[in-house]
């Protein structure tokens, strides 16, 4: 018997208010937005599964990519001009656009979560919120792939969406 769903079909929580409006301008990832804050608006019948999580100090937020366009199989990543397997970036023209970020989790007002760390689109949808716990989500003496030939400063450069064009 197969049951391997054909599709599956995900229901935002919420939407992401960010100060971002142009993917071109984006921080890559939240190290390199660190200081930017925005808000994650979750729904009124979500109310109840936001308790507790105010004694976090950081969450992992799973997000669509919405407006990514047409998936790839092999993409030039960010941080680099070769092209590289889908698998092995976080490039959002992915064959299901799910991204994750750990946001720095400010406070919570009511069904609003007010975070640092924004590296997502005004009105992203959120597909679902989890506690980022260190003794779980920490993983030590990792390799990081063809990122570890990547120096730190054009990192930097890079996924702040600064001088792009004249570090490639």
């Amino acid at each position: 018997m197969n049951i391997t769903p054909k599709t599956i079909t995900f229901k935002p929580v919420g939407y992401v208010k960010s100060p971002h409006t142009e993917a071109e301008l984006t921080p890559i990832q939240p190290c390199y937005a660190e200081d930017t804050e925005g808000t994650i608006e979750i729904s009124k019948d979500y109310e109840e599964a936001l308790s507790d999580i105010d004694g976090f100090s950081h969450i992992i937020v799973i997000y669509c990519f919405n407006r990514a366009g047409s998936p790839k199989l092999k993409v030039k990543p960010f941080l680099d001009t070769t092209e590289r397997g889908i698998f092995s970036t976080r490039h959002p023209s992915r064959p299901n656009p799910i991204g994750i970020s750990v946001l720095k989790l400010l406070k919570r007002h009511g069904t609003t979560l007010h975070v640092s760390g924004v590296d997502m689109l005004d009105g992203t949808p959120v597909l679902d919120i989890k506690p980022y716990v260190g003794r779980f989500d920490s993983v030590e003496n990792v390799a990081s792939g063809w990122q570890d030939y990547i120096s730190e400063e054009t990192a930097q450069k890079l996924g702040r969406r600064k001088d792009k064009k004249k570090l490639i």
